[in-house]
C-alpha cells in the first residue's frame, strides 16, 4: 500500500481538498481500493465523507498513536492507496504521521507568508528522509505571483502542479470532488495531472527496486 501524507505547517492551504480529490482520482483510475485517514482536528475530510453518497473512497478512523497499526491493518485488508490529512502545524504528532509516509505532498498558497512557512515542513521531511513534492494551491490563473510561487518552490524540490482557485473545488459540503462536479472542467484536469505525477512517482520507485534485484 502506498501512503501519501498531505502536510503543511500553515492552515488554509487546501490540504483536505487536495486529499479528497486525489483519493477520488485514484478511485476513478481503478488502481485498487483507496482509503483516507483524517487526523486533522477540524475533521474536514470526515465531514465530506459523511455527506457523500458514494461508498468509495473508504474512510478509516484512528488516532495518531495507533496509526502504524492501522496502516498495517489497511494494507492487509488489500487497500492500495492511503491518503492522510494532517493538522496545520509542525508538532511531534505530525512527525509521527510523516514517519508512515511513502510520499509527502506539501500544498502551499502562492503568498509570501505561505512560502516563508513551508521551510519547517521541508525540514521535517528531510530529517525523516521522506520524499516530498509541492502543490501550489489557491492560485489565480495568469497571475504573476502564481508563476513566482512556482519558481520559489522549485528551488527546494519538485512541484507536481497547480490547483487554481476554482468553484469546483468548493463543493466539499456536498460530498463531491471536482471530477464529479465538472468531469470535463479545468479543476478536474488539474487533479488528473497531480494524480498522474503521484502514480508515476510510485511506478518509478517500483522500477528502481526491480533493477536492484537483478
Amino acid at each position: 500500500m502506498h501512503v501519501i501524507v498531505i502536510a503543511s505547517q500553515k492552515g488554509g492551504t487546501s490540504k483536505s481538498t487536495l486529499a479528497l480529490n486525489l483519493a477520488v482520482a485514484a478511485t476513478r483510475a481503478e488502481v485498487g481500493p483507496v482509503v483516507m485517514i483524517d487526523v486533522d482536528p477540524q475533521q474536514t475530510l470526515t465531514r465530506w465523507w459523511k455527506e457523500r453518497e458514494a461508498e468509495t473512497p473508504a474512510l478509516a478512523s484512528t488516532v495518531i498513536t495507533e496509526l502504524p497499526a492501522k496502516i498495517v491493518g489497511l494494507k492487509e485488508a488489500g487497500f492500495r492507496y492511503c491518503f492522510i490529512d494532517t493538522p496545520p502545524a509542525v508538532t511531534a504528532s505530525i512527525r509521527a504521521v510523516i514517519e508512515q509516509a511513502d510520499l509527502v505532498l506539501i500544498p502551499c498558497n502562492p503568498s509570501p507568508a505561505d512560502l516563508w512557512a513551508v521551510g519547517a515542513t521541508i525540514d521535517l521531511c528531510r530529517d525523516r528522509q521522506k520524499p516530498f513534492a509541492f502543490i501550489l494551491t489557491r492560485a489565480v490563473p495568469r497571475a504573476s505571483y502564481t508563476v513566482d510561487g512556482m519558481a520559489a518552490l522549485s528551488e527546494h524540490g519538485q512541484v507536481f502542479g497547480v490547483m487554481h482557485n476554482r468553484v469546483a473545488f468548493a463543493r466539499v459540503a456536498e460530498g463531491l470532488a471536482a471530477a464529479e462536479v465538472e468531469p470535463r472542467g479545468e479543476a478536474t484536469r488539474e487533479i488528473s495531472v497531480l494524480w498522474t505525477f503521484v502514480q508515476d512517482r510510485f511506478r518509478d520507485r517500483t522500477k528502481g527496486r526491480k533493477k536492484e534485484r537483478v
